[in-house]
Parts: structure tokens; sequence; C-alpha cells
């Protein structure tokens, strides 16, 4: 045993010692290491081009990251002929339609790669690809059968419409950022994953079937295989598939024959296999997930089944014990990557499982039927849909319950604390008087959690008027309009963290949102304000650059039939306890600054907000020549100035010391690679009396009303 042992650890040493040998030595990892300049490169696609969202500053982007085969270089004075993985980097919408399989011909640059990774050098491509070839057979099919899919699924709601396909073939690329974030606080992630769980949803299905139609236990057996293989053939297969082939076959063995010591041992092989043909997979979690989660279905799940089986019905037994068994046995991982203690993934895996089959079964129908016909498929799907639905509630509330994640030390300190607690409860689980006893005190923390955490100080603190969210590089404040309602004023750059914040202050209702200027960091996030919120108007610059962001959001209001409304001086609104009304801009233009992005930033809506206690400006991003023009029309004074412009260093001396404020709101990301908050501002601010708040440094920022004043209130990081 032990020699076997160690010949496969050299075994797999020595794959992974050739393949590293083989991306750093080439002629493509030479390159990427010299300052060669521009490249001209063959390549064939390995991967899905993924496409990654993002902004920069004012301008949004998309992203494509796509893994490669380079075959051929050539480089201002020589050419090579190989084969070196690397990964691509490009921008433009045509990558998004590329398929795996199809040879590319690009221009760009050459850079090393991570330390660790076994690919030979990062490609950063300029321009868009010039195609060669079209894609494989194999590849064309499952593209035709995935873009049916997506095509059928737009019956849906937006967040069931980009869910389906993750569910059903791991195509994430219209699925929803902050159903994404749900699913990874709820530990729901792995459903969106090409898993063994999604095959073996498939293989059951048509054991099911077979075995209504009376086909004997290996005719079976041969139809789930074929059943798995077209599966795998929609989903692609890429090695994140044909490894999550090979992990749901073991597992359905297993599972269909009741032998789990075969099913560990065949497991076992398994992995060995996988390794020796791709040594890569060592250094990926998710392979690592993958594993030792069905190690645990296999090893623990049929002991606890068996118990449990002795209180509850065995199909109630088992839908139980295989989500814990994986969850138990991942856990420690989980805790080595992110530092973090899931408290809701069981519940959450055991609310939505039910959900995971039919949306799994009705999906893959709906995608064999697409190419004949979108409109039948679209019927199937609807039944989908409710399913999808009801995972997307699950993740949604599961993330939003108290202490959903706990914090708990990460790297391998965190693992040794957590075996620590996992003997401690144990012990304490021998007699049955301390299992009472630790039954108690764990009812006792659940009761104090859901009852008195209203009666004592949580976010937002009472009485708020208006909360600062913490959106990073950006801007997103939210003034109180009453029980459930908030105006809005500019949404933070992206979906999920201005969804996040008016979750915590349970708005469920805005009537207004006000964007001061059509920058990516300002209005990137209108999709989260709306989600699941009735929205009545927009109000939006009279200024209308950038264009491209201009008519986004102009198209996306006229999508969903929501008023849009040109700001202009002197409108005013009531809201709740606050009266909001336009100071600027003003019907003159204001001269364009220096900076990039300078005219947008000066048409900027500035709104004077009004309460009982104070009032407060917000000045959107003007900078010092529409800050002047401010001050001669005549800037009304105020408690509480939300700085321009996130404190950058273009300010007018005399339009800060006109507002007369003693307080400044600085919404700004953490370590952002601006400058903002410039010195030269803050010591500004300080000269004049303000105290200065920040949320790169105290998180959400809520302006109160205590003893008739207005009071910043930080929530803390």
């Amino acid at each position: 045993m032990g020699l076997a042992v160690l010949g496969c650890v050299a075994a797999v040493a020595g794959g992974v010692a050739f393949r590293v040998h083989s991306v750093s030595t080439g002629p493509v990892a030479v390159l990427a290491e010299g300052e060669v300049g521009a490249v001209t490169v063959e390549m064939v696609l390995t991967g899905d081009p993924r496409v990654l969202p993002g902004h920069r500053g004012t301008v949004r982007y998309e992203r494509v990251v796509v893994e490669a085969d380079v075959e051929r270089v050539e480089t201002s004075s020589a050419r090579f002929t190989t084969v070196a993985p690397v990964v691509v980097f490009a921008q433009g919408s045509e990558w998004a339609r590329l398929l795996p399989s199809q040879r590319l011909r690009v221009r760009g640059r050459l850079a090393p790669a991570e330390p660790g990774d076994l690919t030979a050098a990062v490609l950063m491509v300029r321009g868009p690809p010039q195609v060669l070839t079209g894609p494989s057979s194999v590849q064309a099919v499952a593209g035709v059968l995935r873009a049916g899919l997506r095509e059928a699924a737009d019956v849906l709601p937006p967040a069931e419409r980009g869910l389906l396909p993750g569910l059903v073939v791991g195509d994430v690329s219209r699925m929803d950022e902050q159903v994404k974030e749900d699913f990874r606080v709820a530990g729901l992630s792995h459903l969106t994953a090409v898993s063994g769980a999604n095959l073996a949803v498939v293989a059951g299905a048509v054991i099911a079937l077979g075995r209504v139609a009376g086909v004997p236990l290996g005719g079976r057996a041969v139809l789930a295989v074929a059943a798995m293989l077209a599966f795998a053939v929609v989903a692609r297969p890429s090695p994140s598939v044909l490894r999550a082939l090979v992990m749901g076959c073991v597992a359905a063995v297993a599972l269909g024959t009741g032998r789990s010591r075969d099913g560990f041992a065949a497991l076992s092989a398994s992995v060995l296999g996988l390794l020796l043909f791709d040594p890569a997979l060592a250094t990926e979690y998710g392979f690592t997930l993958s594993v030792v989660a069905t190690g645990g279905i296999l090893v623990l799940a049929p002991g606890w089944r068996d118990r449990l089986a002795r209180r509850m019905p065995r199909w109630a037994a088992e839908a139980v014990a295989v989500p814990v068994a994986a969850q138990a046995a991942v856990t420690p991982l989980l805790v080595l990557m992110s530092g973090e203690l899931g408290l809701v993934a069981v519940p959450a895996n055991l609310l939505a499982g039910p959900a995971v089959a039919p949306a799994t079964v009705l999906g893959f129908a709906a995608t064999l039927v697409a190419p004949v016909s979108v409109e039948a498929a679209g019927w199937i799907v609807r039944p989908a849909g409710y399913a999808t639905g009801w995972i997307i509630t699950v993740a949604r509330h599961a993330a939003g319950l108290p202490a959903a994640t706990l914090p708990w030390p990460g790297g391998l300190a965190g693992v040794a604390l957590l075996v620590v607690a996992v003997v401690a409860v144990r012990l304490l689980s021998r007699r049955a008087a301390w299992r009472l006893t630790a039954c108690a005190v764990a009812a006792g923390l659940v009761v104090s959690a859901l009852l008195v955490r209203p009666f004592v100080a949580t976010w937002p603190p009472p009485g708020w008027l208006m909360i600062a969210c913490d959106v990073g590089q950006g801007d997103a404040l939210v003034v109180s309009a009453g029980d459930g309602e908030a105006v809005v004023v500019d949404t933070g750059p992206d979906a999920a963290s201005v969804d996040r914040c008016l979750r915590a202050l349970d708005v469920t209702r805005v009537p207004l949102v006000i964007l001061t200027h059509p920058h990516a960091d300002h209005v990137g996030g209108l999709e989260g304000v709306m989600r699941g919120r009735a929205v009545g108007a927009v109000v939006v610059s009279p200024g209308r650059e950038p264009a491209g962001e201009t008519a986004r959001v102009s198209a996306g209001l006229a999508r969903r039939r929501v008023p849009e409304w040109v700001a202009s001086r002197g409108m005013a609104w009531r809201a709740g306890p606050a009266l909001l009304t336009v100071v600027g801009p003003g019907a003159d233009a204001v001269a364009a600054g220096p900076g990039e992005g300078s005219t947008a930033n000066n048409a900027s809506v500035v709104i004077h907000v009004r309460w009982p206690a104070g009032s407060a400006l917000l000045s959107g991003d003007v900078e010092t020549e529409a800050q002047e023009a401010l001050v001669h029309a005549g800037l009304p004074r105020a408690d509480v100035l939300k700085v321009p412009h996130h404190g950058s260093a273009r300010q007018h001396p005399e339009f800060l010391a006109a507002t007369g404020a003693r307080a400044a709101l600085i919404s700004v990301g953490e370590s952002n690679d601006y400058g903002h908050p410039a010195p030269l501002t803050v010591t500004r601010l300080h000269a004049l009396g303000m105290r200065v708040h920040r949320t790169d440094r105290s998180g959400d920022l809520a302006v109160t009303a205590q003893d008739g004043q207005l009071v910043i209130v930080s929530r803390g990081r």
C-alpha cells in the first residue's frame, strides 16, 4: 500500500514537473519575459470567453478573459511554431460570440504569467480577432444548443432568465450580479457550476424513465451514461466539464449500488487519472472542492442517512444527509479560502435542493427542443422558471439573514480552530444531558438573534434621515421618505452594492431616483435600485455626455417604462420629512475643466435637502468651474456637505466656505488609484471646521437627528 501511494505521488509530481518545465522554457515564456513589443499570434481557443463587466472611473467597459493554446508567434524579427497555453485578455463584443476550438489570429503584447499558474504567458490583445477557422462540430452543436436555451429563457423575468442556463449548463453569462452575490453568501454557488450533481440529476431522470419503461438495470446504466455524455456535450467538453463528468459518474455508481467503499476507490482512481491528464487541476480550488464534496457524500452520507432514517422517512433522511455531508466536508476548505464560516449554507441547500432537479431536467429538455421550436421550448421553460424563482428567493432571504456568514480566522490557523470546535462539539454530544444543554444554548442564541435583535442598536440607526452607502469608488445616497420609502441620489458603480445597501435599510419603494450625471460610478447600479422595488421616476442631468452611458440609461428606463425627467434649477420634491430642491446646474453652460470627464462633472445635478433639524448639500461631481458658478448664483448653506467628486483636488475654496457645513461626507473607494480624497482637500475641510467622514474608512454613513441637530453615525468596517 505504501509503495502504491508513493508511486502515485511520484507520478503526479513528475507530471507537474514536466508541465512546469514545458510552459516555462518555451519561446512564448521567453518572449513574455523580454520586451519584444507587439507580436502577432495564431491560437486555438480552449475555453469559453468570459465577459467581465467593469468600469474605469467614468467609463464602463467589458473585459474578456479566455484560455487558448498559442501555435504560432511572429515578432518583428522572428517567427516561432510551438504549443503553449496562455490566458488572453481582450475587449470587444465580438469575442463573446466565439466558441472553443476556433482558430484566431490576433495582435497584442505578451506578459509573464502569474506565479503558480501553469500557463506560459498572459496575452493582452489589441483590437478585434481575425477568425481563421470555425468551431469543431461538437462545439458548434453545443453552441447552438446553449444559444437555444438562452433564447427560450427570454420568456422569464431577468433574474430567472440569467440563472436557468447557469443551473443547466453552467452558462452564467447573463446571470445577475446580485443573484451571484446572494448565491455566494448563501452557499449556493455550486449550483451554477457544472458538477456531478447536475449530471446526477439528468442521469437520475433517465434512470427513472427507464424504470417506468421496464428497461433492465444494465440498460438503465447505459442510458444514464449516454445522458451524461450528451449533457457534457451541451455544457461543452472543457476540462472542468470532463472533471464533473467523472465525479458525477463516480457519485452515481456509488449511490446506485450502495457500495461506498468501491465508490471511494473509484473516486481516488479518477482523481489520480485527472491529475495525470491535467496537472493544472492540482492548483484549482474548484477541483479540490469537487473531490472533497464527493468524498464527503461517499463516506459520511450513508451513515448519517441510516441514523436519520430511524426518525424520518428514508427519502427525507437521504435528502438531508447528502447536502449536509457535502457541506461538512468542504467547510474546512472554505475557511482556508475565504476566512468565513457559512451558517446558512446547509439550510439554504436543503430548501433550494428540491427545486434544482425540476429546473435542470426541464431546462435540459428545453435545450434539446429549442433548435426545433423556440416557442415550444419556451413553454417547457416556464415551469422551470418557477423552480429557479424559488431558488433565487431562498438565496435572497438566506443572504439577508443576520450573521449569514461568521467571520473566522483564515488559513491553517482557522482550519485548526475549526477542528478544535468540532472535537469540542463531538465530546459535548456524547452525554444526553450535555446534548440537551447544547441544544438549549443554541435555541437561546437563535431566539436572541430573532427577537432581541430588533430592540438593540443595529443598522440603520433609528430615525435615520440620509445614508451615504459604501459602494466603493462612486456615489449612492439614500434620503428617507417614510416607512419603506426613499429617494436615491446616484446609484454607485454596480447593482450589487447599492441593492445591498437598500436591503439593509428595508427600502422597498423608491418614488424618485436622481442621477447627478451619466458617469459609470454614479449610474452603474441603477438596475440594483430597481430590483424588486417600485420606482416612480428618474431625474437626469441636462448634460448628455458621455453619450454612450446616457443612451444606456435612457434605453433601460424606456424598457422598464419609468419616466425620465431632465433636471432644471428650482425643481423641488417633498419626500417624507425631507424637501429636495435642485440648485444646479443653472441655465448657462459652464466651461469644461482640464480633466477627462469634466464637462459631465460640471453638469452634475446639485441637490439641497432640508429637514426640520438641518440641511445637506449633495453636490455630485461638480468641479471648480461649476462650484464658482454656484457661489455666484447664490448657494444655500447646509449643515452637511457631500464633498464633490470623491474629494478630488479640484475644489474651489470659496465654494467649500460658502456651504457653511459642519460635517463633510466623502464617498470614496478604499485604496483607489485616483488619489481620492486629495490631502489638500481634506486639509481645507478641516481648516473650515468640518469633521470629515469617509466611506472607505467608516463604511456606510448615516445622517440622523438628535436633540434638534444633525449627527453623523458610521456603520464601521
